[in-house]
């Protein structure tokens, strides 16, 4: 079982950080806020709205790239850290069942749609009101849209599903 949440959590951390490769661009494309304004906005779940004000600020003076070292470590370790319990958890209950490669890869990629509902409606607004983080957690889905956010999270579980497969067809099980 140790060995299924670390392959879970590996996936997961993989997943998240494909997951926040689109989100950027998305960020700094069709949605205009900045590049690295997502990983400013996940970081807002702990530290001050700053970076992530500067960044938006900036984005709409036509800069896309405002970079803060601080902010955008934070963003993205925490951001990681949420993947990895995600990837663990689909893990276990996939390994439950043998299941073959191409349902794995359709398992994680509902599992992303589970994840975008969880986090949409109750993680989130959960934390923001824990941690008193403030409106732009408890709406981050609505403030990135939420087909952009759904489409992040379904990137997010095929991509676990994906390398949870390989691990399967290469470990033989």
């Amino acid at each position: 079982m140790a060995g299924t949440v670390v392959t879970g959590a590996i996936a997961g951390v993989i997943g998240s950080l494909m997951m926040a490769m689109y989100a950027m661009i998305a960020s700094a494309t069709y949605r205009h806020h900045g590049f690295f304004t997502p990983l400013y906005h996940i970081a807002s779940t702990l530290i001050s709205t700053n970076a992530l004000m500067a960044s938006m600020q900036h984005a709409m003076m036509g800069g896309a790239f405002y970079f803060s070292l601080g902010p955008a470590l934070l963003g993205a370790l925490v951001h990681m850290m949420v993947g990895a319990m995600y990837g663990a958890i689909l893990a276990l209950l996939v390994s439950m069942r043998r299941i073959s490669a191409p349902m794995l890869v359709a398992a994680g990629t509902v599992w992303g749609a589970v994840a975008f509902a969880l986090s949409s409606w109750v993680l989130l607004p959960i934390v923001a009101s824990v941690l008193s983080s403030g409106d732009q957690i408890t709406h981050m889905a609505s403030m990135v849209g939420y087909g952009t956010f759904l489409v992040e999270h379904l990137i997010f579980g095929m991509i676990a599903g994906v390398l949870l497969a390989v691990r399967q067809t290469r470990s033989g099980s």
